[in-house]
């Protein structure tokens, strides 16, 4: 009996959102190089064009969607014409710190709106298409944070978006789990993105974001693209409603 399961996403159709920059970038070309048909949704189309030269290049496969999250009509237009998803890494999303006492009202409505409720939109779309193609199953990933597991000064609504992602994650698994639809976050800690790079231009706040990983360094891309396609895989087949925390040790603390 063979004991070790491999990371084979082989005739699987993957969605990724946010797919054009970052973490969504990074996990659509890890599971095109894990076999998977890669589905890439992003608001940018230029973005969409250098992601597929990428993936071709490692003779991958990709669907390109142009379309913003936040727009669902367009969202429900662009998915209707997808057959078949068995895999989502729901991982739109963004941060706007500030100090609680001069959180902006339109900062507060777009992360709830694009952290929560794009992903909640997203996640329901996808699952009624898993729900129809009931034989297949399916694996969510929901990209969630080490702040959806503890708080963080500055940080006040992208904790509550995230800690919501987690909430949803947990009901979603248990409901889910007899249609042998899996779900899952994935939490990372600072990774070195564009948006991460971007906040580190601030020594002082990247000195303090260090300190508290015990590990001492960042994540990488690739160290939150492996785990993402570890649940996405066969491999996590009794993994559900939880959350894979890729933090350096941070919320061991």
């Amino acid at each position: 009996m063979k004991y070790l399961q491999s990371i084979n996403l082989k005739n699987k159709f993957a969605l990724v959102t946010g797919a054009g920059k970052g973490l969504g970038r990074a996990c659509s070309i890890a599971l095109a190089e894990a076999g998977a048909t890669v589905i890439a949704l992003s608001r940018t189309q230029k973005d969409l064009d250098q992601l597929e030269k990428e993936i071709k290049k490692i003779k991958g496969k990709i669907i390109k969607i142009h379309c913003d999250v936040m727009n669902y009509s367009d969202l429900q237009a662009k998915l209707q014409k997808i057959k078949i998803i068995d895999i989502l890494v729901n991982n739109a999303g963004t941060n706007i710190p500030e100090p609680f006492d001069q959180i902006k009202q339109s900062s507060m409505n777009y992360l709830v709106d694009l952290n929560l409720k794009a992903a909640f939109n997203v996640a329901q779309t996808v699952v009624k298409k898993m729900l129809k193609n009931k034989k297949r199953g399916g694996s969510i990933i929901n990209m969630s944070s080490q702040l959806g597991h503890v708080g963080m000064a500055g940080r006040n609504i992208y904790n509550m978006t995230k800690f919501g992602i987690e909430g949803l994650t947990k009901g979603m698994g248990v409901e889910l789990a007899k249609n042998n639809i899996r779900v899952n976050t994935v939490a990372p800690t600072f990774v070195e993105t564009p948006m991460v790079k971007n906040f580190f231009k601030n020594k002082k706040f990247k000195k303090a974001a260090l300190s508290n990983i015990p590990m001492g360094r960042a994540a990488t891309e690739s160290d939150v693209a492996t785990a993402v396609c570890f649940l996405a895989s066969s491999a996590s087949s009794m993994i559900t409603g939880t959350s894979i925390v890729v933090d350096g040790g941070w919320t061991a603390k």
